[in-house]
């Protein structure tokens, strides 16, 4: 029984037996695999590249978590000042996980030109400010020093989007003006050197954002040099954000409010939420898509070689060790469909990481550019997940072969 075996699976994969029917129909099997792996492998890494990318863009402005004054009422602007003396900073050492507490402020002011004015938030850091994110953001000029402790610094940050629409550029000077509570008194003026450019692509906080020295704040506020604004908080390990911040709650002073990113921007981070949704129901397409065709393969195979199941029967054959020659063989064109769909999907990928051919209008978007998120995990999984469910449903199509009877397939032969 093995030699027919072995025999019959020589003929069913040889090129003389191939007929001018399931030559195409094999090909088209083989293209939806390829074109599938394509599509579910660009739909995972742009998703979960679109969705890192714009979380990355909140946290560099907010930190994982913000802990404020109740008073703030939800304002971009500091309103109370807080302590530095508070037992989380510098290290929260009651909280495992936190990697970096930031302290510091924002006041709304008025940048005024000869021409125009524009309404921004001055945000005031200090020494203990963590550039990492703004040094990638960073497109020209430098980043502002603030490590004089003898002299405030009148250095700044400003977005590209501001800077095109003030007609600024790097060594610009720029007056800012802010109120007072009482207007009466004569409103504070403070001239800005810009020493750096920068765009995260996310239109909403470039419009907003100036980075300057908080010394200069809590001169105007009239805050003691010990105090800021709210505290950013950073954790090593995102997965977590609720839970931690539920922990950083618990162990704060119960005048002050934690609030997560995705607390803060809610609107924000339930939109890229659904990115996951799609994702899901792209792979679900894209895999039925590919086993439809697999099977419509496999059924052609079957048909055209009933003579042949017929002579296997004949001999001695089961019809499961018929089942598994032709799995074997749609497995083959499986993974020969899985090869180039990764060849090319790997590609695409790297081009656009690399060379970012793909744009995005970043009013919709919040980035420039497709990002791409690159993993050998996903990757695998998603080869053996496609692998293991189109294999499952040929197991249907291939019960046909038991349906066969030996007699009228020679007969009819």
């Amino acid at each position: 029984m093995n030699y027919e075996f072995f025999l019959a699976k020589r003929i069913i994969g040889s090129k003389a037996y191939k007929s001018s029917v399931s030559a195409p129909i094999i090909k088209i099997g083989i293209a939806a695999i390829a074109i599938g792996i394509i599509v579910m492998m660009v739909a995972i890494a742009t998703g979960i590249g679109l969705q890192q990318k714009i979380r990355d863009k909140v946290v560099a402005f907010n930190g994982h978590v913000t802990i404020t004054s109740y008073d703030t009422n939800n304002s971009q602007e500091s309103v109370t000042p807080i302590s530095k003396t508070e037992d989380f900073y510098p290290d929260f050492k009651a909280v495992n996980g936190v990697s970096h507490v930031q302290g510091v402020a924002s006041k709304f002011g008025v940048i005024r030109t000869e021409t125009d004015f524009e309404g921004v938030y001055l945000k005031g850091v200090g020494t203990d400010y963590k550039w990492n994110y703004f040094e990638e953001f960073l497109i020209a000029g430098r980043l502002p020093n603030f490590k004089n402790e003898d002299k405030w610094s009148e250095e700044v940050l400003i977005s590209k989007h501001l800077a095109n629409r003030l007609n600024f550029k790097v060594g610009s000077s720029l007056q800012m003006v802010f109120a007072k509570n009482d207007p009466e008194k004569i409103p504070n003026i403070i001239t800005y050197t810009i020493v750096g450019i920068y765009n995260s692509g996310f239109q909403e906080l470039d419009a907003q954002y100036l980075i300057g020295d908080i010394r200069h704040l809590q001169r105007i506020n009239k805050w003691k040099p010990d105090q800021v604004g709210n505290f950013e908080v950073f954790i090593n390990d995102y997965s977590k954000l609720q839970e931690k911040g539920i922990e950083i709650h618990e162990n704060i002073s119960s005048l002050l409010d934690a609030k997560t990113i995705t607390d803060r921007y809610y609107s924000i981070f339930e939109w890229i939420k659904i990115f996951d949704k799609n994702i899901y129901g792209i792979i679900g397409i894209m895999i039925l898509v590919a086993g439809i065709n697999m099977i419509t393969a496999l059924l052609v195979l079957i048909l055209e070689r009933t003579t042949m199941i017929g002579v296997l029967k004949t001999l001695g054959c089961s019809n499961w060790s018929i089942r598994k020659l032709f799995l074997y063989k749609a497995s083959y064109l499986i993974l020969l469909g899985l090869l180039w769909g990764n060849i090319l999907g790997l590609g695409l990928l790297f081009v656009q990481k690399y060379f970012k051919i793909f744009p995005l209008d970043p009013k919709v978007y919040y980035v420039s550019e497709a990002p791409v998120y690159i993993s050998f995990n996903y990757i695998f999984a998603l080869n053996v997940g496609t692998l293991f469910l189109c294999l499952l449903m040929l197991l249907i199509p291939s019960y046909i072969i038991t349906k066969i009877s030996p007699v009228k397939a020679i007969r009819f032969n």
